[in-house]
Protein backbone atom coordinates (compact mmCIF):
# COMPACT_ATOMS: atom_id res chain seq x y z
CA UNK A 1 0.00 0.00 0.00
CA UNK A 2 1.50 3.34 -1.10
CA UNK A 3 1.89 6.41 1.08
CA UNK A 4 -0.52 8.36 -1.16
CA UNK A 5 -3.21 5.79 -0.39
CA UNK A 6 -2.64 5.95 3.37
CA UNK A 7 -2.24 9.74 3.57
CA UNK A 8 -5.97 10.65 3.61
CA UNK A 9 -6.55 8.26 6.49
CA UNK A 10 -3.58 9.69 8.38
CA UNK A 11 -4.93 13.21 7.90
CA UNK A 12 -8.35 12.22 9.24
CA UNK A 13 -6.74 10.41 12.19
CA UNK A 14 -4.56 13.43 12.94
CA UNK A 15 -7.55 15.77 12.91
CA UNK A 16 -9.49 13.42 15.22
CA UNK A 17 -6.59 13.31 17.68
CA UNK A 18 -6.22 17.09 17.52
CA UNK A 19 -9.95 17.67 18.14
CA UNK A 20 -9.97 15.36 21.18
CA UNK A 21 -6.74 16.91 22.48
CA UNK A 22 -8.18 20.43 22.06
CA UNK A 23 -11.11 19.57 24.33
CA UNK A 24 -9.21 17.43 26.83
CA UNK A 25 -6.38 19.94 27.31
CA UNK A 26 -8.84 22.65 28.28
CA UNK A 27 -10.67 20.44 30.81
CA UNK A 28 -7.93 20.63 33.52
CA UNK A 29 -7.67 24.37 32.94
CA UNK A 30 -11.41 24.73 33.51
CA UNK A 31 -11.26 22.70 36.73
CA UNK A 32 -8.57 25.09 37.98
CA UNK A 33 -10.57 28.08 36.70
CA UNK A 34 -13.69 26.82 38.47
CA UNK A 35 -11.89 26.70 41.81
CA UNK A 36 -10.05 29.97 41.40
CA UNK A 37 -13.13 31.72 40.03
CA UNK A 38 -15.23 30.53 42.95
CA UNK A 39 -12.50 31.67 45.34
CA UNK A 40 -12.27 35.18 43.88
CA UNK A 41 -16.05 35.58 43.82
CA UNK A 42 -16.25 34.42 47.45
CA UNK A 43 -13.23 36.52 48.50
CA UNK A 44 -10.88 33.71 49.52
CA UNK A 45 -7.51 32.42 48.24
CA UNK A 46 -8.65 29.20 46.62
CA UNK A 47 -6.29 26.25 45.97
CA UNK A 48 -2.70 27.23 46.76
CA UNK A 49 -1.18 24.56 49.02
CA UNK A 50 -0.39 21.45 46.97
CA UNK A 51 3.07 21.68 45.43
CA UNK A 52 5.69 19.70 43.52
CA UNK A 53 9.20 20.54 44.74
CA UNK A 54 7.90 23.86 46.05
CA UNK A 55 6.15 24.82 42.81
CA UNK A 56 2.42 25.39 43.24
CA UNK A 57 1.79 26.93 39.79
CA UNK A 58 -0.95 29.13 41.15
CA UNK A 59 -3.03 26.14 42.24
CA UNK A 60 -2.69 24.08 39.05
CA UNK A 61 -1.01 21.29 41.00
CA UNK A 62 -4.34 20.63 42.73
CA UNK A 63 -5.80 19.56 39.38
CA UNK A 64 -3.00 17.05 38.94
CA UNK A 65 -3.73 15.75 42.44
CA UNK A 66 -7.36 15.22 41.40
CA UNK A 67 -6.25 12.99 38.53
CA UNK A 68 -4.00 10.89 40.77
CA UNK A 69 -6.69 10.65 43.44
CA UNK A 70 -9.45 9.52 41.07
CA UNK A 71 -7.18 6.98 39.37
CA UNK A 72 -6.06 5.43 42.67
CA UNK A 73 -9.44 5.41 44.43
CA UNK A 74 -11.27 2.12 44.80
CA UNK A 75 -13.88 1.54 42.10
CA UNK A 76 -16.93 0.54 44.13
CA UNK A 77 -19.67 -1.29 42.23
CA UNK A 78 -22.88 -1.48 44.31
CA UNK A 79 -24.61 -4.85 44.29
CA UNK A 80 -28.06 -3.47 43.55
CA UNK A 81 -27.22 -1.72 40.23
CA UNK A 82 -27.81 -2.95 36.68
CA UNK A 83 -24.10 -3.44 36.12
CA UNK A 84 -23.87 -3.32 32.31
CA UNK A 85 -25.99 -0.19 31.84
CA UNK A 86 -24.59 1.37 35.00
CA UNK A 87 -21.05 1.03 33.61
CA UNK A 88 -22.12 2.15 30.12
CA UNK A 89 -23.73 5.43 31.26
CA UNK A 90 -20.54 7.48 31.98
CA UNK A 91 -18.97 6.22 28.75
CA UNK A 92 -21.97 7.51 26.78
CA UNK A 93 -21.84 10.88 28.53
CA UNK A 94 -18.15 11.41 27.77
CA UNK A 95 -18.25 9.98 24.23
CA UNK A 96 -21.15 12.18 23.12
CA UNK A 97 -19.41 15.26 24.52
CA UNK A 98 -16.27 14.55 22.48
CA UNK A 99 -18.03 13.42 19.29
CA UNK A 100 -20.02 16.66 19.05
CA UNK A 101 -16.81 18.62 18.46
CA UNK A 102 -16.01 16.88 15.16
CA UNK A 103 -18.20 19.27 13.13
CA UNK A 104 -16.76 22.45 14.68
CA UNK A 105 -14.16 24.05 12.36
CA UNK A 106 -10.99 25.26 14.11
CA UNK A 107 -9.55 27.04 11.08
CA UNK A 108 -10.11 27.45 7.34
CA UNK A 109 -7.36 25.40 5.65
CA UNK A 110 -3.77 24.29 6.17
CA UNK A 111 -1.88 23.42 3.00
CA UNK A 112 -5.21 22.79 1.31
CA UNK A 113 -6.56 20.52 4.07
CA UNK A 114 -9.84 21.74 5.67
CA UNK A 115 -9.37 22.22 9.40
CA UNK A 116 -12.34 20.26 10.69
CA UNK A 117 -12.72 16.57 11.35
CA UNK A 118 -15.92 16.18 9.32
CA UNK A 119 -17.58 18.70 7.02
CA UNK A 120 -21.13 17.41 7.34
CA UNK A 121 -23.68 19.40 5.34
CA UNK A 122 -26.09 19.11 8.25
CA UNK A 123 -23.48 19.92 10.91
CA UNK A 124 -25.92 22.09 12.83
CA UNK A 125 -28.44 19.24 12.97
CA UNK A 126 -25.64 16.90 14.08
CA UNK A 127 -24.87 19.19 17.03
CA UNK A 128 -28.53 19.26 18.08
CA UNK A 129 -28.79 15.49 17.69
CA UNK A 130 -25.69 14.86 19.82
CA UNK A 131 -26.83 17.22 22.56
CA UNK A 132 -30.08 15.26 22.68
CA UNK A 133 -28.20 11.97 22.89
CA UNK A 134 -26.02 13.26 25.71
CA UNK A 135 -28.89 13.11 28.15
CA UNK A 136 -29.14 9.35 27.64
CA UNK A 137 -25.99 8.89 29.70
CA UNK A 138 -27.58 10.73 32.61
CA UNK A 139 -30.94 8.99 32.23
CA UNK A 140 -29.28 5.58 32.03
CA UNK A 141 -27.17 6.33 35.10
CA UNK A 142 -30.27 7.33 37.04
CA UNK A 143 -32.25 4.26 36.05
CA UNK A 144 -29.45 1.69 36.30
CA UNK A 145 -28.42 2.86 39.78
CA UNK A 146 -31.68 1.50 41.26
CA UNK A 147 -31.66 4.46 43.59
CA UNK A 148 -34.60 6.81 44.07
CA UNK A 149 -32.38 9.89 44.23
CA UNK A 150 -30.55 8.86 41.06
CA UNK A 151 -33.80 8.02 39.27
CA UNK A 152 -35.25 11.43 40.10
CA UNK A 153 -32.09 13.04 38.75
CA UNK A 154 -32.42 11.11 35.48
CA UNK A 155 -36.09 12.09 35.15
CA UNK A 156 -35.26 15.71 35.76
CA UNK A 157 -32.55 15.57 33.11
CA UNK A 158 -34.93 14.15 30.49
CA UNK A 159 -37.61 16.77 31.21
CA UNK A 160 -35.02 19.52 31.18
CA UNK A 161 -33.61 18.36 27.85
CA UNK A 162 -37.02 18.27 26.17
CA UNK A 163 -37.93 21.70 27.52
CA UNK A 164 -34.80 23.54 26.42
CA UNK A 165 -33.91 21.59 23.29
CA UNK A 166 -36.88 23.25 21.55
CA UNK A 167 -35.66 26.77 22.28
CA UNK A 168 -32.12 25.82 21.29
CA UNK A 169 -33.27 24.31 17.99
CA UNK A 170 -35.42 27.31 17.10
CA UNK A 171 -32.51 29.64 17.91
CA UNK A 172 -30.34 27.64 15.52
CA UNK A 173 -33.07 27.96 12.85
CA UNK A 174 -32.50 31.74 12.85
CA UNK A 175 -28.86 31.20 11.89
CA UNK A 176 -29.84 28.62 9.27
CA UNK A 177 -32.28 31.07 7.68
CA UNK A 178 -29.67 33.81 7.56
CA UNK A 179 -26.84 31.71 6.15
CA UNK A 180 -28.84 29.34 3.95
CA UNK A 181 -26.75 26.41 5.13
CA UNK A 182 -26.61 23.91 7.98
CA UNK A 183 -22.84 23.50 7.65
CA UNK A 184 -20.88 25.09 10.49
CA UNK A 185 -18.00 25.65 8.06
CA UNK A 186 -20.18 27.71 5.73
CA UNK A 187 -21.63 29.65 8.67
CA UNK A 188 -18.12 30.48 9.91
CA UNK A 189 -16.92 31.47 6.42
CA UNK A 190 -19.84 33.85 5.94
CA UNK A 191 -18.96 35.64 9.17
CA UNK A 192 -15.50 36.41 7.73
CA UNK A 193 -17.16 38.79 5.24
CA UNK A 194 -17.05 42.56 5.89
CA UNK A 195 -19.68 44.07 8.19
CA UNK A 196 -21.45 46.80 6.24
CA UNK A 197 -22.65 49.75 8.36
CA UNK A 198 -23.87 52.33 5.88
CA UNK A 199 -20.73 53.95 4.50
CA UNK A 200 -18.44 52.00 6.87
CA UNK A 201 -17.15 48.52 6.09
CA UNK A 202 -15.43 46.59 8.88
CA UNK A 203 -13.40 43.65 7.50
CA UNK A 204 -13.93 40.10 8.84
CA UNK A 205 -16.53 41.19 11.38
CA UNK A 206 -19.89 40.08 9.96
CA UNK A 207 -20.85 38.17 13.11
CA UNK A 208 -24.39 36.87 13.38
CA UNK A 209 -24.83 38.31 16.87
CA UNK A 210 -24.84 41.84 15.42
CA UNK A 211 -28.32 41.46 13.93
CA UNK A 212 -31.40 41.84 16.15
CA UNK A 213 -32.77 38.32 15.47
CA UNK A 214 -29.23 36.96 15.87
CA UNK A 215 -28.76 38.70 19.23
CA UNK A 216 -32.05 37.32 20.56
CA UNK A 217 -31.19 33.87 19.18
CA UNK A 218 -27.81 34.05 20.92
CA UNK A 219 -29.38 34.80 24.32
CA UNK A 220 -31.87 31.94 23.94
CA UNK A 221 -29.21 29.53 22.65
CA UNK A 222 -26.80 30.44 25.45
CA UNK A 223 -29.39 29.96 28.19
CA UNK A 224 -30.42 26.64 26.63
CA UNK A 225 -26.73 25.64 26.55
CA UNK A 226 -26.58 26.19 30.31
CA UNK A 227 -29.55 23.87 30.72
CA UNK A 228 -28.15 21.25 28.32
CA UNK A 229 -24.84 21.13 30.21
CA UNK A 230 -26.63 20.86 33.59
CA UNK A 231 -24.78 23.87 34.95
CA UNK A 232 -26.11 26.02 37.78
CA UNK A 233 -28.74 27.44 37.90
CA UNK A 234 -29.97 24.48 35.82
CA UNK A 235 -28.28 21.65 37.76
CA UNK A 236 -31.55 20.07 38.90
CA UNK A 237 -30.41 16.55 37.82
CA UNK A 238 -27.70 16.70 40.50
CA UNK A 239 -29.47 18.82 43.13
CA UNK A 240 -27.11 18.07 46.03
CA UNK A 241 -29.43 19.69 48.58
CA UNK A 242 -32.36 17.39 47.82
CA UNK A 243 -30.94 14.49 45.74
CA UNK A 244 -27.54 13.93 47.44
CA UNK A 245 -25.80 13.88 44.04
CA UNK A 246 -28.61 12.89 41.73
CA UNK A 247 -27.73 10.63 38.82
CA UNK A 248 -24.08 10.10 39.88
CA UNK A 249 -24.77 9.26 43.54
CA UNK A 250 -23.66 5.63 43.13
CA UNK A 251 -20.49 6.38 41.14
CA UNK A 252 -16.90 6.64 42.36
CA UNK A 253 -13.33 6.63 41.07
CA UNK A 254 -12.87 6.89 37.28
CA UNK A 255 -16.57 6.36 36.52
CA UNK A 256 -17.41 9.49 38.48
CA UNK A 257 -14.45 11.22 36.81
CA UNK A 258 -16.01 10.54 33.40
CA UNK A 259 -19.21 12.32 34.44
CA UNK A 260 -17.11 15.08 35.97
CA UNK A 261 -15.04 15.56 32.81
CA UNK A 262 -18.09 15.21 30.55
CA UNK A 263 -19.62 18.28 32.18
CA UNK A 264 -16.55 20.37 31.38
CA UNK A 265 -16.23 18.85 27.91
CA UNK A 266 -19.86 19.83 27.28
CA UNK A 267 -19.04 23.36 28.43
CA UNK A 268 -16.19 23.54 25.92
CA UNK A 269 -18.27 22.15 23.05
CA UNK A 270 -21.23 24.41 23.87
CA UNK A 271 -18.95 27.45 23.94
CA UNK A 272 -17.29 26.39 20.67
CA UNK A 273 -20.63 25.90 18.90
CA UNK A 274 -21.95 29.22 20.26
CA UNK A 275 -18.79 31.01 19.12
CA UNK A 276 -19.10 29.44 15.66
CA UNK A 277 -22.77 30.31 15.24
CA UNK A 278 -22.75 33.85 16.63
CA UNK A 279 -19.18 35.18 17.09
CA UNK A 280 -17.33 34.24 13.93
CA UNK A 281 -15.88 30.97 15.19
CA UNK A 282 -12.21 30.75 14.30
CA UNK A 283 -12.23 34.12 12.47
CA UNK A 284 -9.92 36.79 13.86
CA UNK A 285 -11.66 40.19 14.07
CA UNK A 286 -10.57 42.49 11.22
CA UNK A 287 -8.32 39.77 9.72
CA UNK A 288 -9.62 37.09 7.38
CA UNK A 289 -7.50 34.16 6.29
CA UNK A 290 -6.24 35.82 3.09
CA UNK A 291 -5.15 38.95 4.97
CA UNK A 292 -3.28 36.90 7.57
CA UNK A 293 -1.41 34.90 4.91
CA UNK A 294 -0.54 38.00 2.88
CA UNK A 295 0.90 39.80 5.93
CA UNK A 296 2.27 36.86 7.91
CA UNK A 297 5.68 38.39 8.68
CA UNK A 298 4.25 41.73 9.79
CA UNK A 299 1.66 40.12 12.04
CA UNK A 300 4.20 37.81 13.67
CA UNK A 301 6.54 40.74 14.35
CA UNK A 302 3.75 42.90 15.78
CA UNK A 303 2.41 40.13 18.01
CA UNK A 304 5.87 39.05 19.17
CA UNK A 305 7.30 42.46 20.04
CA UNK A 306 3.96 43.90 21.13
CA UNK A 307 3.54 41.29 23.85
CA UNK A 308 7.04 41.75 25.30
CA UNK A 309 6.37 45.02 27.26
CA UNK A 310 3.17 43.58 28.73
CA UNK A 311 4.90 40.38 29.85
CA UNK A 312 7.82 42.33 31.32
CA UNK A 313 5.36 44.48 33.26
CA UNK A 314 3.72 41.39 34.79
CA UNK A 315 7.14 39.95 35.57
CA UNK A 316 8.20 43.13 37.38
CA UNK A 317 4.89 43.22 39.22
CA UNK A 318 5.33 39.64 40.45
CA UNK A 319 8.93 40.29 41.53
CA UNK A 320 7.91 43.44 43.41
CA UNK A 321 5.51 41.41 45.54
CA UNK A 322 8.21 39.01 46.76
CA UNK A 323 9.03 40.91 49.97
CA UNK A 324 5.49 41.93 50.88
CA UNK A 325 4.74 40.51 54.34
CA UNK A 326 1.81 38.17 54.54
CA UNK A 327 0.10 39.72 57.50
CA UNK A 328 -2.79 37.26 57.57
CA UNK A 329 -2.47 33.52 57.91
CA UNK A 330 -5.23 32.80 55.37
CA UNK A 331 -5.94 35.75 53.13
CA UNK A 332 -5.83 36.90 49.53
CA UNK A 333 -2.30 38.14 50.24
CA UNK A 334 -1.12 34.70 51.41
CA UNK A 335 2.48 34.12 50.22
CA UNK A 336 1.42 30.74 48.83
CA UNK A 337 -1.17 32.51 46.75
CA UNK A 338 1.33 34.97 45.24
CA UNK A 339 4.23 32.61 44.46
CA UNK A 340 6.34 35.55 43.17
CA UNK A 341 9.42 33.66 41.98
CA UNK A 342 7.42 31.21 39.89
CA UNK A 343 5.35 33.89 38.18
CA UNK A 344 8.37 36.16 37.65
CA UNK A 345 10.19 33.33 35.86
CA UNK A 346 7.05 32.41 33.89
CA UNK A 347 6.43 35.94 32.60
CA UNK A 348 10.14 36.43 31.80
CA UNK A 349 10.23 33.15 29.89
CA UNK A 350 7.16 34.12 27.86
CA UNK A 351 8.71 37.53 27.13
CA UNK A 352 11.85 35.86 25.74
CA UNK A 353 9.73 33.52 23.61
CA UNK A 354 7.69 36.41 22.18
CA UNK A 355 10.85 38.38 21.46
CA UNK A 356 12.13 35.38 19.50
CA UNK A 357 8.83 35.24 17.62
CA UNK A 358 9.16 38.94 16.80
CA UNK A 359 12.69 38.43 15.45
CA UNK A 360 11.39 35.53 13.37
CA UNK A 361 8.77 37.81 11.87
CA UNK A 362 11.29 40.54 11.07
CA UNK A 363 13.57 38.03 9.36
CA UNK A 364 11.00 37.43 6.62
CA UNK A 365 11.57 33.68 6.46
CA UNK A 366 7.97 32.74 7.17
CA UNK A 367 6.29 35.02 4.65
CA UNK A 368 4.86 34.09 1.30
CA UNK A 369 8.21 34.83 -0.34
CA UNK A 370 10.24 33.00 2.28
CA UNK A 371 12.12 29.72 1.88
CA UNK A 372 9.15 27.67 3.12
CA UNK A 373 5.61 27.76 1.79
CA UNK A 374 3.93 26.62 4.99
CA UNK A 375 4.88 29.73 6.97
CA UNK A 376 1.79 31.82 6.13
CA UNK A 377 -0.49 28.79 6.57
CA UNK A 378 1.07 28.12 9.97
CA UNK A 379 0.55 31.72 11.08
CA UNK A 380 -3.08 31.64 9.92
CA UNK A 381 -3.68 28.32 11.67
CA UNK A 382 -2.17 29.52 14.97
CA UNK A 383 -4.05 32.83 14.96
CA UNK A 384 -7.38 31.25 14.02
CA UNK A 385 -7.01 28.47 16.58
CA UNK A 386 -6.07 31.05 19.22
CA UNK A 387 -9.12 33.15 18.34
CA UNK A 388 -11.42 30.14 18.72
CA UNK A 389 -9.73 29.08 21.98
CA UNK A 390 -10.08 32.56 23.49
CA UNK A 391 -13.77 32.69 22.58
CA UNK A 392 -14.27 29.23 24.07
CA UNK A 393 -12.45 30.16 27.28
CA UNK A 394 -14.49 33.35 27.58
CA UNK A 395 -17.71 31.37 27.22
CA UNK A 396 -16.55 28.82 29.80
CA UNK A 397 -15.61 31.60 32.21
CA UNK A 398 -19.10 33.11 31.88
CA UNK A 399 -20.53 29.69 32.78
CA UNK A 400 -18.28 29.54 35.83
CA UNK A 401 -19.19 33.10 36.78
CA UNK A 402 -22.92 32.38 36.56
CA UNK A 403 -22.58 29.17 38.57
CA UNK A 404 -21.07 30.98 41.55
CA UNK A 405 -23.43 33.95 41.29
CA UNK A 406 -26.97 32.63 40.80
CA UNK A 407 -28.83 30.13 43.02
CA UNK A 408 -30.42 26.97 41.66
CA UNK A 409 -33.92 27.32 40.19
CA UNK A 410 -36.91 25.58 41.66
CA UNK A 411 -38.29 22.93 39.36
CA UNK A 412 -41.43 24.93 38.53
CA UNK A 413 -39.29 27.96 37.70
CA UNK A 414 -37.17 25.79 35.39
CA UNK A 415 -40.22 24.55 33.49
CA UNK A 416 -41.88 27.97 33.32
CA UNK A 417 -38.75 29.57 31.88
CA UNK A 418 -38.43 26.89 29.20
CA UNK A 419 -42.06 26.57 28.12
CA UNK A 420 -43.69 29.92 28.91
CA UNK A 421 -40.83 32.30 28.16
CA UNK A 422 -38.09 30.90 25.95
CA UNK A 423 -40.21 28.80 23.58
CA UNK A 424 -42.68 31.62 22.66
CA UNK A 425 -39.85 34.14 22.29
CA UNK A 426 -37.91 31.71 20.06
CA UNK A 427 -40.95 31.15 17.83
CA UNK A 428 -41.55 34.88 17.42
CA UNK A 429 -37.85 35.41 16.73
CA UNK A 430 -37.91 32.86 13.90
CA UNK A 431 -40.86 34.69 12.34
CA UNK A 432 -39.12 38.08 12.69
CA UNK A 433 -35.91 36.70 11.17
CA UNK A 434 -37.80 35.24 8.20
CA UNK A 435 -39.64 38.53 7.56
CA UNK A 436 -36.39 40.49 7.83
CA UNK A 437 -34.64 38.23 5.30
CA UNK A 438 -37.52 38.60 2.82
CA UNK A 439 -37.56 42.40 3.22
CA UNK A 440 -33.76 42.65 2.92
CA UNK A 441 -33.68 40.54 -0.24
CA UNK A 442 -36.52 42.59 -1.75
CA UNK A 443 -34.83 45.91 -1.02
CA UNK A 444 -31.25 44.97 -1.92
CA UNK A 445 -31.83 42.40 -4.68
Amino acid sequence: MSFETVLPYLIVLGKCVFAVAFVMQIVPLLIWGERKGAAYIQDRPGPNRADIMGIRAGGLVHTLNDVVKLVMKEDIVPQHVEKFYWALAPVIAMTVALVTFIVVPFGDTFMGVPLKVSDIDGGLLFVLAMTSLGVYGIMLAGWASNNKFSLLGGLRASAQMVSYELAMGLSAVVIFLGSGSLSLSVIAEQQALPLELGFISIPAFNWNVFSVPGAIAFILFWVAAFAETNRTPFDLPEGEAELVGGYHTEYSSLRFALFFMAEYANMIVASAVTATLFFGGYNVPFLNGETIRANADTLVALIGFGAVPVLLFFSALAWKRRNRPFYRAIAVDDIRHREPKFWTATWLGLAVVHAGVGVLGLSGIIGANGPTGIGPDTVAFVLQLTALALKVLLGCWIMIWVRWTLPRFRYDQLMNLGWRVMLPVALVNVFVAAVWIIVKESLFA
